[in-house]
């Protein structure tokens, strides 16, 4: 008798025809991969924003041959011995098997427009993006480098939020990061933050929303806690849109929605914009003499 059940995998012809197209979940249309990735992984169709790997995010943000990694070789093991469904050792090496890269942030300086910049990315796609020590210790680097270059800051941040198996140790990152903010603030040093899809959590309700400039793509999603797990705790029905950039920027959260397109430009000119006063005195020059107060007697 035959069998009516499908075959359990399928041709490698027809996988590779799956990947050739991309089903759009903003106007569900397919469209063909390659035109979708030749358009910075937006939607030609109805511009839905497409979720880029970090080195998309680099090819298409910085100057050619202008990035430099910081802070690559700091990792963590597995503090708490953590264990679920699997222990944390083990998520974490095939998180790093799959990146190639030891924790959920890319660290550096580069130029946009030929303006230096210290930028950090981080990655969804290692373990949802979320905050660890060694998140939280390179962005805090990565701000003390560029407080002592006097050079600005952005941030891309793509995160879950805190990571859960590192516990109280990731929610101290939240302070650790917001006080090397202040360091800059302080300095007169632009920070620049941009959210993307999703920012949510600690990472949302931290750094990321402490920038000079804050920014978002379209469409991202932008909260600290899910909509389902707000309207259990409200008992109340969210509005349309919640949780969106359109939704933030039309409360204030937001400076600016810029499209992907328009990103590398926006950030150019806001650089040139927010450019850090040189303090220093020139090389080889003498500080200015001050003129004694006087006083009245």
């Amino acid at each position: 008798m035959a069998s009516n059940r499908a075959p359990a995998t399928q041709p490698a012809a027809a996988t590779a025809a799956d990947d050739m197209w991309l089903k759009c979940p903003g106007c569900r249309e397919i469209a063909f991969r390659k035109e979708v990735e030749r358009n910075l992984n937006v939607c030609p169709r109805c511009g839905h924003h497409h979720r880029v790997t970090v080195e998309q995010r680099l090819a298409i943000t910085v100057d050619r041959g202008s990035w430099r990694e910081l802070f690559a070789d700091l990792a963590i093991g597995d503090p708490l011995e953590f264990v679920d469904s699997r222990p944390y050792p083990q998520r974490m090496a095939q998180a790093r098997r799959a990146s190639g890269r030891l924790d959920a942030v890319l660290t550096g300086t580069a130029r946009i427009e030929k303006r230096e910049t210290a930028l950090a990315l981080m990655d969804f796609g290692f373990m949802g993006g979320s905050m660890g020590v060694v998140v939280g210790e390179k962005l805090a680097r990565l701000m003390d480098h560029a407080l002592a270059r006097r050079i600005p800051v952005i941030v891309f941040a793509a995160s879950g939020g805190a990571r859960m198996q590192e516990g109280v140790l990731s929610l101290m990152q939240m302070a650790k990061v917001s006080s090397a903010i202040a360091r800059l603030r302080d300095a007169r040093i632009p920070y620049i933050s941009v959210l993307g899809d999703p920012t949510t959590g600690g990472v949302a309700a931290s750094f990321a929303s402490l920038g000079d400039v804050n920014l978002a793509e379209p469409g991202a999603a932008i909260g600290f806690a899910g909509r389902r797990v707000i309207e259990q705790t409200t008992n109340q029905q969210l509005p349309a849109g919640f949780q969106t950039a359109e939704f933030l920027m039309a409360h204030g959260m937001l400076d600016a929605i810029v499209p992907r397109p328009q990103m590398r430009h926006t950030l150019g000119h806001l650089l040139a914009i927010l450019r850090p006063p040189d303090d220093r005195p020139a090389r080889g020059a003498k500080a200015p003499r001050r003129r004694p107060v006087r006083t009245s007697r």
